[in-house]
């Protein structure tokens, strides 16, 4: 099946995988569960409210687990489930191709604006 072949369903859980945070977020359960504050500390950029936005998001589409652990005070921790780590490959892949690709796009872009500036 090609993503354009993909009905409502399949589009909105690739949109919901692929957007701002959620692949950073898997990435960082796939190592080890982590509690909500050190998913934060992990991406500093992002705010509590998107965390658990895309954390229940997450949840919901089966990807990650969130169990109370019985502590005092009580904790919450997040894992990826036998599900979420079945992306941890393609995760991996791309998030290398990212790395290995950023300063080809960066330039991509610096060309595309330049040729775009009024002048």
């Amino acid at each position: 099946m090609k993503p354009a072949e993909l009905d409502d369903d399949g589009r909105q859980l690739l949109n919901q995988l692929f957007d701002k945070w959620s692949l950073l977020v898997l990435d960082g359960l796939c190592e080890r569960p982590r509690r909500f504050n050190e998913l934060r500390r992990q991406l500093p950029a992002i705010t509590p409210k998107s965390l658990t936005t895309c954390l229940r998001r997450l949840e919901r589409n089966g990807m990650v687990e969130r169990v109370v652990v019985s502590t005092d005070p009580v904790a919450i921790e997040y894992s990826v489930t036998r599900l979420g780590r079945t992306l941890r490959s393609p995760l991996q892949a791309m998030l290398e191709w990212f790395v290995e690709h950023l300063d080809e796009v960066e330039s991509a872009r610096s060309d595309y604006d330049e040729q775009r500036l009024p002048g």
